[in-house]
């Protein structure tokens, strides 16, 4: 009976430690189970962490160009409205476009001191003032020709004056806008015309340089006429010729159209880089490039040149001028176009005016590069003056 019930016992010990053995296993397997489910949820939350953070960088990246693009947005329509508000100011007030024709507040070069022309390299020339009107006085250069320009050294205000009715040709030199009497390319020119023998008179308008006054078209002109008197008051029987530049082109045909008028003209009128009109300059000026094809470009900036007494009408003048006529132009001027001066030319040579007297048009090729300002560098230029004058070149400096 022992040898019995022991397997029996033994059997029955198996059993339960194989129940208990797979309950173990059981709940290990239900363990890893719950392991398994949170390793996920884990790693869940850990693939949905990165996918967050390129959300919000991408909505960072939507915001700044967001603010970009209104900042963007806010320049242009402030530049768009003041491109728009400009015309209308203009239009208001008309003294603006007078100051940006005669930009007499430029003052180029600085801080010379036009008292003095020899700090300018013009060691043979005098500084005058003079009175056209009672509350005007304007400054003048005299500068002789350079072959006296040892006698000149230390001679006053008098010894010039005197000079000028010596036997040598005189030149009234009328600048156009902006700087002075002491602009870098007008001493060049000075200096040129003096080595060919001439005296060179120039000036500054009233409201330029030193000159005392306000600027306007029927003052300039006056200043011209008076400065011319006062040349023919000391230059006996010497020829003076009026040459204009530029804008000074417009005071050069007013001046000389008076003169003919009153039967007292030059002996030669010599333009260089001449327009039409104002009006047709100021249309054609890079300047006015971004409002050319503006609606009512002519009513909103050109009517309010005309209303400001500025005319400059050199078109109108040319057929009441009666003296020998030289128009010099460069092919590649930006400011005054060459097909303007062209254009003057072929309104002056068959005018009636000119009949008696000789008319010539001088185009300088663009591959020269003389633009607006730099025709005295021509090498032909003196050769030029004298055909066109058609005198034998003065005496020059050996």
């Amino acid at each position: 009976m022992r040898k019995r019930t022991e397997p029996v016992t033994l059997e029955h010990e198996r059993c339960a430690a194989s129940g208990s053995s797979s309950s173990g296993s059981a709940a290990a397997a239900l363990d890893a189970d719950c392991r398994l489910k949170q390793n996920l949820r884990l790693a869940g939350k850990g693939t949905t962490e990165p996918s967050s953070g390129a959300d919000a960088g991408m909505k960072r990246a939507l915001g700044r160009r967001k603010s970009l693009w209104f900042r963007l947005r806010k320049i242009i329509l402030c530049v768009l409205g003041f491109y728009i508000a400009i015309p209308f100011l203009v239009k208001l007030c008309p003294g603006i476009q007078a100051k940006l024709i005669f930009l007499n507040f430029v003052r180029v070069p600085y801080f010379i001191d036009l008292k003095k022309p020899q700090d300018q390299g013009l060691n043979h020339t005098c500084n005058y003032y003079l009175q056209p009107e009672d509350d005007v006085t304007i400054g003048v250069w005299h500068t002789i020709p350079s072959i006296w320009w040892k006698n000149a050294q230390g001679k006053d205000q008098m010894w010039y004056e005197d000079a000028l009715a010596s036997n040598h040709p005189i030149i009234l030199y009328l600048h156009g806008n902006a700087g002075t009497r002491g602009g870098d390319h007008r001493v060049e020119l000075y200096k040129v015309l003096s080595s060919l023998g001439y005296h060179v008179v120039t000036f500054d308008y009233r409201g330029w340089g030193d000159s005392v006054g306000t600027p306007s078209e029927r003052g300039m002109t006056y200043d011209a006429l008076h400065v011319f008197d006062w040349i023919k008051a000391r230059s006996g029987d010497n020829p003076v010729y009026i040459w204009g530049h530029s804008l000074g082109t417009g005071v050069a045909t007013n001046l000389v159209r008076r003169l003919c008028e009153r039967e007292t003209p030059p002996d030669a009128l010599i333009l260089e880089s001449p327009f039409t009109n104002i009006r047709e300059e100021a249309k054609s000026h890079p300047f006015s490039v971004i409002y050319r094809y503006f609606p009512g470009f002519d009513w909103f900036f050109l009517d309010p040149i005309t209303s400001s007494g500025i005319k400059f009408a050199n078109d109108e003048n040319v057929k009441h001028i009666s003296c020998p006529l030289l128009i010099l132009h460069a092919e590649d001027d930006p400011v005054v176009p060459f097909h303007l001066g062209r254009k003057l030319y072929n309104i002056a040579a068959p005018s009636r005016s000119f009949r008696d007297f000789k008319v010539q048009f001088v185009p300088f090729h663009s591959d020269l590069g003389y633009r607006h300002k730099y025709i005295y560098k021509s090498p032909e230029l003196p050769r030029i003056l004298r055909e066109f004058l058609g005198k034998s070149e003065p005496e020059r400096q050996h």
